[in-house]
């Protein structure tokens, strides 16, 4: 006699009880499942277009019933927003566009009530050049002490017209800007890795590291519950700030450890960043955004006295494939477990094409890619790939919409970009407004439900059906199916932390796991396939059939077991 299982179980909601729960336990990082949300496209509360913190604070009941732990908050800081707030002018003030500071106090308030954390964005590389330091630096000229805290240097050349060196900046072009002296010469070039609005901060300056501790400190005691710091492989640059000798140093990225990434002169500000938070109770938190050449130096950035976690790029950039997982997987946790630091998992950022769009085209893209691909392919293995990722041993992190199955928006039209490597010609494709288009939250209205107003990028006409009204309590949704799965994924003692897997023996393009009572099977063919039916089915993200001890399990679908 053969069963079928559906997608999905019906909706679940989470307890009330799982609420105190939250706040109360102990080491809750180590299989925390952190929600990004982009404020400027999460939802909009006055009808500007734009979304901000009272939009987020109204939302925070839905993303607790979604069951996530922690909220992480891309900046919301007063900024020129020339790099959607990665230029922060001043980083102890809110940007008008986002609220205020009671805004945000009310936003930590309301989330901790709900049982919810929130993680802020830090941005410790660079400043906005509209940063009361920067301006007075270029103010008052060559010798001005103020230059000292950012990377001011003379040209080359004859008439000092040459850059200072051959780095190139990540969003395009040379990483030098030169800035017209206040007698109206051209003068000195100061260092921007990023764009020219974005000058990098000299660390060697004690000022800096003086003011950064001075805003942990800030928000802290404003009761964030921690930082993910923005660029933490960039602070230190290498003596004398080097010559590169290459050309498309962006090929060299993640390759090889250059000389303004990944110096080794980081982690003493991270022990000392670590001993202010361990000050403070409640189990605060750091985690990495720390681009290396191999996980094994990002496991550098989580030694017990340093970080507590950090991302996970080389899983983020893995294919759909069985193969090439396994070996992510296995480096990883080999990686981490010297350090004793979680392992953490993630599919998509406001910084890549969304997952449900990568998955959709073919291999090899990398993770910006113009073309929408097979839709409903890219949805299956979008769907298989989170039960994978939630079920692997460590902390998760969801990007906004990605519960909802979003694609990327391809379509946008250039007049609406506002990606500013977009505009650098090299560098970076610059096509990252496409997963930062507004969420769907109804299935009409101007925007969606975003706001009343619009949204300050278009949405297509499909955001309706794809909606959180559209989804919400309908089996087999996607919604639904991440609910389902982190209610999971809290009830199983086998699931969340922990510091490895037992594979088990599986057909090819097959990944089959366990952990303790738990198995997890992972089909990323494109052909149904037969595995042992290793217990009761918890959960599967497409429909799979039992019969005579065996399941039968569909391409691109991910199935949990529980053997109790």
């Amino acid at each position: 006699m053969s069963q079928q299982h559906s997608a999905a179980p019906a909706p679940t909601s989470r307890p009330a009880s799982a609420v105190a729960t939250v706040a109360q336990r102990r080491d809750w990082w180590r299989d925390a499942v952190i929600y990004q949300v982009y404020p400027r496209s999460f939802a909009d509360s006055n009808g500007d277009g734009m979304g901000d913190l009272e939009g987020v604070r109204s939302r925070l009941p839905y993303l607790r019933d979604l069951g996530v732990d922690a909220v992480w908050l891309s900046p919301f800081y007063a900024s020129p927003q020339a790099d959607a707030g990665y230029d922060v002018a001043d980083y102890r003030a809110v940007d008008p566009m986002f609220g205020n500071l009671l805004d945000a106090d009310a936003l930590i308030r309301d989330a901790h009530e709900l049982g919810l954390r929130i993680i802020v964005d830090l941005v410790p590389n660079h400043s906005s050049d509209q940063h009361e330091w920067f301006k007075r630096a270029v103010a008052e000229g060559s010798g001005s002490p103020l230059r000292e805290r950012y990377h001011f240097r003379p040209g080359k050349g004859r008439e000092g017209e040459l850059p200072p060196n051959d780095w190139e900046s990540i969003f395009g072009g040379p990483a030098w800007t030169r800035v017209t002296e206040p007698d109206g010469t051209p003068g000195e070039w100061y260092l921007h890795l990023f764009a020219p609005e974005q000058p990098d901060f000299n660390w060697e300056h004690p000022a800096v590291g003086d003011e950064f501790r001075s805003i942990l400190r800030f928000w802290l005691d404003m009761g964030v519950d921690g930082f993910r710091i923005d660029v933490a492989h960039g602070l230190v640059k290498a003596e004398g700030l080097p010559d590169l000798g290459s050309h498309d140093q962006l090929k060299l990225l993640g390759n090889d450890v250059m000389p303004f990434f990944d110096q080794d002169g980081v982690h003493e500000i991270y022990r000392q960043w670590r001993t202010i938070l361990d000050e403070y109770s409640g189990e605060r938190i750091f985690v990495a955004e720390a681009w290396t050449p191999t996980v094994e130096r990002t496991a550098n950035y989580v030694r017990p006295d340093e970080l507590h976690q950090a991302f996970n790029f080389q899983y983020l950039s893995t294919e759909w494939d069985a193969e090439e997982l396994r070996t992510v997987v296995d480096r990883t946790l080999e990686a981490m477990r010297p350090v004793g630091a979680p392992a953490t998992w993630v599919l998509s950022n406001h910084d890549v094409t969304r997952h449900a769009t990568r998955f959709a085209n073919p291999p090899g893209l990398g993770t910006q890619i113009r073309t929408a691909g097979d839709r409903e392919l890219g949805l299956r293995r979008a769907r298989a790939a989170t039960l994978l990722m939630l079920a692997l041993p460590g902390s998760a992190y969801v990007y906004q919409g990605e519960e909802l199955g979003l694609p990327d928006v391809v379509d946008l039209p250039d007049e609406v970009r506002q990606d500013p490597a977009y505009f650098r010609g090299a560098g970076q494709d610059g096509f990252r407004d496409g997963c930062r288009v507004p969420i769907p939250w109804t299935r009409e209205g101007s925007s969606y439900g975003f706001g009343s107003g619009g949204s300050w990028l278009p949405q297509p006409e499909s955001w309706g059906e794809l909606s959180v009204e559209a989804q919400d309590g309908v089996p087999g949704s996607t919604l639904e199916l991440y609910r389902a799965a982190l209610a999971v994924r809290r009830s199983q003692p086998d699931l969340g932390a922990g510091e490895s897997v037992e594979w088990l023996r599986a057909p090819e393009g097959v990944l089959a796991f366990r952990r303790g009572e738990f198995v997890c099977v992972a089909n990323t063919t494109g052909e149904s396939v037969t595995t042992p039916a290793y217990g009761r089915v918890l959960l599967a993200s497409g429909d799979l059939t039992e019969a005579d001890g065996e399941a039968k399990v569909p391409a691109d679908t991910t199935v949990w077991f529980t053997t109790a």
